[in-house]
């Protein structure tokens, strides 16, 4: 009988992505055996800590890296934009699946709009990105640092600690809690963070489990994802500054647009263009450029 071992982070979320790839692994291959293992990561453990002064890059990943190098794990599942733009030696992403819908939302008691809030409105978010982008479109919030997983962060808001979230999409709808969601927040007033709302199934690069994973992965997905992460790699970044990425594809068209903002919202810079699917990583590094020359890198330095 094949024996496959999957990693992942304890979060409702992180079993929820989890226990959906052991799914469809078991669709595909009737009879296999299917272990899921719970690794704790840095980012799970120090949650009292703002994610930036942690580090940044592979906060939420790296424990579970380290223990797919030592074979102790067959493949993790991972949200892509949890993964700094270069992986370490030896692993690669065997499989992207269809992405779930990558916007973020705002989330209130009441379900209310952004334009709805009162002034000084207090909003919940652990994300330099959408502090910057919220700042800009309205100088009056009060931005609160939130961390937690999306259980926690919704029962602070319940317990009127904020008046306010904003969160993933995709997280919501992953573990059922989509009825929370008040607005859609539009590209003009947020765009989301790179790869946001895609999982990555990463193995070893040599391993068995890379071509018995291959069946889920979505070339579309694969596609923004290129565009999006060559942008952040492009500008230096990692997952947790204020730069925003969203790619769409429409047939072989994929357009990109995306933001690099400062902190105080006081400064945002755009961008979008568009280009061939065949191409994505060329558009992504053509928009950060173009980023750069706004002023960019100046703001990023800053952070």
């Amino acid at each position: 009988m094949t024996r496959i071992c999957i990693g992942s982070r304890g979060s409702t979320l992180a079993m929820a992505q989890s226990n959906w790839v052991k799914a469809r692994l078991i669709e595909k291959n009737p009879g296999i055996e299917v272990e899921l293992r719970i690794i704790k990561t840095s980012g799970d453990r120090l949650i009292d800590i703002p994610i930036p002064d942690l580090g940044g890059k592979g906060v939420f990943t790296k424990e579970i890296e380290e223990a797919l190098l030592r074979g102790e794990i067959d493949l993790a599942v991972h949200s892509m934009k949890d993964l700094p733009p270069r992986l370490p030696e030896g692993l690669i992403i065997a499989a992207m699946p269809k992405r779930e819908d990558p916007r973020d939302v705002l989330v209130t008691r009441a379900k209310s709009a952004l334009a709805g809030l009162p002034l000084g409105a207090t909003i919940g978010t652990g994300s330099l990105r959408r502090r910057a982008q919220l700042l800009h479109s309205r100088r009056d919030l009060s931005i609160v640092t939130l961390r937690g997983n999306v259980d926690t962060r919704l029962r602070k808001l319940d317990e009127g600690q904020v008046e306010a979230l904003v969160m993933a999409a995709a997280g919501l709808k992953r573990i059922g809690r989509a009825d929370r969601i008040g607005e859609y927040l539009a590209d003009e007033v947020c765009v989301s963070a790179v790869a946001q709302g895609a999982l990555g199934i990463e193995t070893q690069k040599q391993s068995w489990a890379r071509e018995f994973v291959a069946f889920l992965n979505d070339s579309a997905t694969c596609a923004e994802v290129a565009a999006e992460r060559a942008l952040l790699e492009r500008l230096g970044g990692n997952c947790q500054v204020p730069i925003g990425a969203r790619g769409r594809l429409a047939g072989a068209g994929l357009k990109l647009v995306a933001v690099v903002g400062s902190a105080d919202g006081s400064r945002l810079c755009r961008s979008e263009m568009s280009g061939d699917a065949g191409t994505a990583a060329e558009l992504g590094r053509r928009v950060a450029e173009d980023l750069l020359r706004q002023g960019a890198g100046e703001m990023l330095a800053a952070q």
